[in-house]
């Protein structure tokens, strides 16, 4: 008859074996695996001449900001205008927002 002790640490070390084998497999599979595809590009509808006007401000100031070497700064633009066009979403999909 075998010890106690003894069959408890062959079940221990026999599941602790099958465990690295499937985090092995499932490893390989994962790397194996091709990578996503890219996103397709969102087919941007028009800026409208006021927000483009707008972002080439901004573009001008960024400009003289980095020739000066204020690059680390941070600016800030305001624009007071009754019925001005809300540009939020253009600035995001100009400047990249998602960074």
């Amino acid at each position: 008859m075998s010890k106690p002790l003894r069959t408890s640490r062959r079940t221990w070390s026999a599941a602790w074996a099958a465990l690295c084998a499937a985090g092995v497999a499932a490893t390989a599979v994962l790397n194996a695996s091709p990578a996503p595809e890219p996103q397709p590009e969102k087919h941007e509808e028009p800026v409208s001449a006021e927000c483009a006007e707008y972002i080439a401000d901004i573009e001008t100031e960024l400009a003289k900001a980095e020739e000066e070497g204020k690059e680390d700064g941070v600016l800030a633009f305001t624009r007071i205008s009754a019925g001005a066009d809300d540009c939020s979403d253009e600035l995001r999909d100009h400047f990249g927002g998602d960074r």
